[in-house]
């Protein structure tokens, strides 16, 4: 019970700081540290992992919306798309190898945490594309079918992927990149929680999911609340070291 509690609550720490700081899936964090320390099935890491997200993704959302970080309007046009493309990208995940699709992931996370350690944006204009603004929600649908596909070929989140499309292609600064981010990742969370519950056996790892659920919860609440009150420059360097720091961990597990 001890080695339970401790994994889970590290993996709920890890998770919920890089939910509130970088839009993160808690998925991200969790699967790998269940499956290494606990021997918990892929499968059901996940379904855990997601279960932690909804309620840390909807209330670090709440917390950047209260701070006016948050783009609801164009986040709903996103989520519709991100739903529908989820469930696509999930028929063509099947046929890809996990080793390959994990490594991809891997590279992806470091690569971010690197680009806002060296690059910090601090306003929009500095953060890539220019788009006219008449074509922000088409272009918002377009982002979330990339997005949702992503979300289910991966068979995570996607909060990385959707960080980096908000800042690059949307322009959105950080902050309300990693609002708008969570908002969407709730959705998509909930609906893939609720399919690992169905499929799978979850519900024989209720301790895991209720401690890993309760820590990520405080640790994003925590997190997104210092986040929405650090300087631009900050967050993004402290967004950085996670996801770099994340990357590592990642890279030197695969290495092992």
């Amino acid at each position: 019970m001890y080695r339970l509690l401790m994994v889970c609550v590290s993996a709920g720490i890890a998770a919920g700081l890089g939910t509130g700081f970088a839009g993160m899936s808690a998925t991200t964090a969790i699967v790998p540290m269940l499956v290494t320390f606990l021997g918990v099935p892929w499968y059901e890491a996940v379904g855990i992992g997601l279960a932690s997200d909804v309620l840390a993704s909807a209330c670090s959302a709440y917390v950047y919306k209260k701070n006016d970080n948050l783009d609801i309007k164009h986040g709903m046009m996103m989520v519709a798309a991100v739903l529908l493309m989820t469930i696509l990208g999930s028929y063509f995940s099947q046929y890809m190898p996990d080793l390959e699709m994990g490594r991809l992931s891997v590279v992806f996370t470091t690569f971010l945490g690197l680009r806002f350690i060296l690059f910090p944006a601090t306003k929009q204009a500095e953060l890539g594309l220019f788009i006219p603004e008449k074509y922000r929600p088409l272009l918002s649908v377009i982002c979330g079918v990339v997005i949702g596909f992503y979300c289910g070929f991966m068979g995570l989140g996607g909060g990385m992927m959707m960080l980096f499309i908000l800042t690059t292609i949307l322009r959105y600064d950080l902050k309300t990149a990693v609002g708008t981010s969570v908002f969407v990742m709730t959705f998509i969370a909930f609906t893939g929680a609720v399919s690992h519950f169905y499929f799978g056996d979850v519900v024989n790892y209720i301790p895991a999911l209720v401690i890993c659920v309760v820590s990520t919860l405080i640790a994003a609440l925590v997190s997104a609340a210092i986040s929405n009150h650090l300087k631009d420059k900050t967050t993004n360097r402290v967004t950085g070291v996670v996801l770099f720091g994340l990357g590592l961990m990642m890279l030197w597990e695969s290495f092992l």
